[in-house]
C-alpha cells in the first residue's frame, strides 16, 4: 500500500486551499488533494465577486454592518471585522498574482449586490471564480514544494482514536485513488480541509457535482464540533431551463438594475416591492423566500428576470458569459426576460473553527465553505465566500508556521480486504435520489417540524443501509459521496429541528417569530 509525507495536506483545490498551498510552498511542502481536477469545484463557478472596500467613499464599518445585517444577528464580530478588514489586502494578493479583475480607467470596477450598501464588487465580468482559479492554477502547476494529486478523494481523517491510542491529534488522512481503486495514506502533522459545501444533498443547486459535504462530514466523524447547518443559502436565480443544470445568473444583474417579474400567466408585473423595501436588493434569504412564495400563490413553475432596459453594449460589457449562455438556449436577454427559480447555492455552517482555522482537533484546519467561523450568521451576505477563502487561508498559514514540530507517527495501511458488490452502484444511485429528491420536498426555503421529522425517518433508514455497504464493500467515490452527503443531512435536520424560530435562511412556519436574541446551533459529536 502506498504512503505519502508531507508536511501539510490540503484536502480540495478551490480558492482556499490553492491560498493556502502558494502561501505554504515557500516554507513546506504541500501536497493538494483534489478528488476530480484542479478547476472542478465550486470556485471556479462564482460568477459575481470579492466583496472589499476599495473606494473613498465606503468604510470598513459599512461593510461589516452589511454583513451584520444580512446574518440575521448570528455573525461573531470578530471574525467579521478580521474578514473585512484584510479584504483590500487579499485584492491586492490576487492583483500580484495577475488576476484580470475588470477595470474602469487605472481603477478597479466595482459593481453593487443585494445587501451592500455601497459598490464594492471586485470582479472579472461575470466570471470572477474562473478568472481567479485560472490564475492560481496557472501558479500552482510551477510552485516548487506543492505536488497535486487530482482524482484522489478523502475517505477519513486519521486521528489518534483511528490509530488506537490516546490523544486529539490529526495525523494525515486515507484517500481513494480512483484511477487505481487504491487507498492511499497521506501522513502530515498539518492536514487542512478545504472541501466546499455540499449543495447536492438537495435536488436543484447551483453547485457542481463535486459539492458532496466532504470535510463536514469527515471531520464531524473525527470528533469536530460542527454549527449552523440549518442555515443552506438558496441562490435567488438560477436559470431555469431544461438544458441548463445549475447555472447561476449572478446577483450582479439585479445589483446593476434587473427587475423580477412574476409570469404573464400571473401578471407579469414586479412583485419584489411587495415583500421588501429594498426590492430586488434585498438579501438572498428575502428574495428567495419571496420568489417560493410567489410561484407556490400563482402555481407557477418559475418567475423571470429582465435586465433587457438596459444597452445591449452594457449587457456585453458586464454579462459577457450570461449572455452568450442563455442565448444558446434561445433566450436573449437584450430583449428577453429571463426564467429563474431559486437553488441551493451556498453551506452557511460547517466545521467550527477558530480565527487560526483551527478545529476541535490538533493538527486539523478547515477553510472556506467546509467552515462554521462566524462570518456569515444565519445568511451569507453576497461576494464574502471568496473573500472569507483568501482571510481564513491566510490566517491558517500563520497558525502551521508558528506551531511547534510534531512527531510523525507510523500509520497503518488502509484495510483493503473488503470485497466487489456488482449491485452496489444500482442501490447507490437509488439512495442518491431519494436523498435529494426528500431534502428538497421536506427541508427546502419553508419548512416545518412535520417535513423535517420525515426527512430525518428516512435519513436514520438510509444510514442503516450506507453503513452497511461501508463496512463491507471496498469504496468508491459514489459510495463515499452519499456516504457524506447523508451525514450532512442528518446534521441539517438536527439543527433546523433544534432551532424553535425563524432567523435568516431557516424559515418555519411552526416558529415564525424571531427570538429577541440569537445563538448559534452547535452540535457536538457523540463519543465513540
Amino acid at each position: 500500500m502506498s504512503c505519502h509525507s508531507f508536511d501539510v495536506v490540503i484536502v480540495g483545490s478551490g480558492l482556499a486551499g490553492l491560498t493556502a498551498a502558494l502561501q505554504l510552498a515557500p516554507t513546506h511542502r504541500v501536497a493538494v488533494l483534489t478528488k476530480r481536477r484542479l478547476n472542478d469545484g465550486a470556485s471556479a463557478w462564482a460568477q459575481g465577486g470579492i466583496a472589499a472596500v476599495m473606494d473613498a467613499s465606503d468604510t470598513f464599518d459599512n461593510h461589516v454592518q452589511d454583513t451584520l445585517v444580512a446574518g440575521a444577528g448570528l455573525c461573531d464580530m470578530e471574525a467579521t471585522q478580521m474578514v473585512v478588514e484584510h479584504a483590500p489586502e487579499a485584492i491586492r494578493w490576487l492583483q500580484s498574482l495577475g488576476v484580470p479583475f475588470s477595470m474602469e480607467g487605472d481603477e478597479l470596477h466595482l459593481t453593487r449586490e443585494g445587501g451592500h450598501s455601497h459598490r464594492r464588487i471586485v470582479h472579472a465580468t461575470d466570471a470572477t471564480g474562473a478568472a481567479v482559479q485560472d490564475t492560481l492554477i496557472e501558479r500552482v502547476r510551477r510552485t516548487p514544494g506543492i505536488t497535486l494529486f487530482e482524482h484522489h478523494m478523502l475517505v477519513d481523517v486519521i486521528t489518534d482514536r483511528k490509530l488506537k491510542q490516546a490523544g486529539n491529534q490529526c495525523h494525515g488522512v486515507y484517500a481513494l485513488d480512483e484511477t487505481t481503486g487504491e487507498v492511499i495514506t497521506f501522513s502530515a502533522p498539518h492536514t487542512i480541509l478545504a472541501t466546499g459545501g455540499a449543495g447536492k444533498v438537495y435536488l436543484y443547486t447551483t453547485n457542481p457535482d463535486t459539492a458532496t459535504g466532504d470535510g463536514i462530514a469527515a471531520a464531524w466523524r473525527a470528533g469536530c464540533r460542527v454549527a449552523n447547518m440549518e442555515f443552506i443559502q438558496f441562490h435567488p436565480t438560477c436559470l431555469y431551463h431544461p438544458h441548463a443544470k445549475s447555472f447561476l445568473i449572478t446577483e450582479a444583474v439585479r445589483g446593476e438594475g434587473g427587475h423580477l417579474l412574476l409570469p404573464q400567466s400571473a401578471g407579469g408585473g414586479r412583485f419584489m416591492p411587495q415583500h421588501d423595501p429594498r426590492e430586488e436588493l434585498a438579501p438572498r434569504d428575502v428574495v428567495a423566500r419571496a420568489i417560493d412564495f410567489e410561484m407556490k400563490k400563482h402555481g407557477a413553475e418559475c418567475v423571470y428576470l429582465d435586465i433587457s432596459h438596459k444597452s445591449p453594449a452594457f449587457l456585453e460589457a458586464h454579462f459577457p458569459n450570461i449572455k452568450a449562455r442563455c442565448l444558446e438556449l434561445g433566450i436573449d436577454i437584450t430583449t428577453d426576460p429571463i426564467p429563474v427559480v431559486p437553488a441551493a447555492h451556498y453551506t452557511c455552517g460547517g466545521v467550527v473553527t477558530d480565527l487560526h482555522g483551527r478545529t476541535d482537533l490538533a493538527g486539523l484546519y478547515a477553510v472556506g465553505e467546509t467552515t462554521c467561523t462566524g462570518l456569515h450568521g444565519a445568511n451569507r451576505l453576497a461576494s464574502n465566500s471568496l473573500l472569507e477563502c483568501m482571510v481564513f487561508a491566510s490566517a491558517t498559514v500563520k497558525a502551521i508556521a508558528a506551531s511547534p514540530a510534531r512527531e510523525r507517527p507510523t500509520l497503518p495501511a488502509w484495510d483493503d480486504s473488503r470485497v466487489t458488490d456488482p449491485d452496489e452502484m444500482v442501490v447507490i444511485t437509488h439512495n442518491w435520489h431519494e436523498l435529494r429528491r426528500f431534502m428538497w420536498d421536506y427541508v427546502g426555503i419553508v419548512r416545518t417540524t412535520k417535513r423535517l421529522e420525515r426527512a430525518a425517518h428516512r435519513i436514520t433508514l438510509l444510514q442503516r443501509e450506507i453503513h452497511e455497504f461501508y463496512a463491507q464493500f471496498q469504496v468508491t467515490r459514489d459510495l463515499l459521496e452519499l456516504r457524506n452527503l447523508v451525514q450532512v443531512a442528518d446534521l441539517i435536520v438536527m439543527s433546523a429541528l433544534m432551532r424553535r424560530e425563524s432567523r435568516g435562511l431557516h424559515y418555519s412556519r411552526d416558529f415564525p417569530q424571531t427570538d429577541a436574541v440569537g445563538k448559534p446551533t452547535v452540535l457536538v459529536p457523540p463519543p465513540r
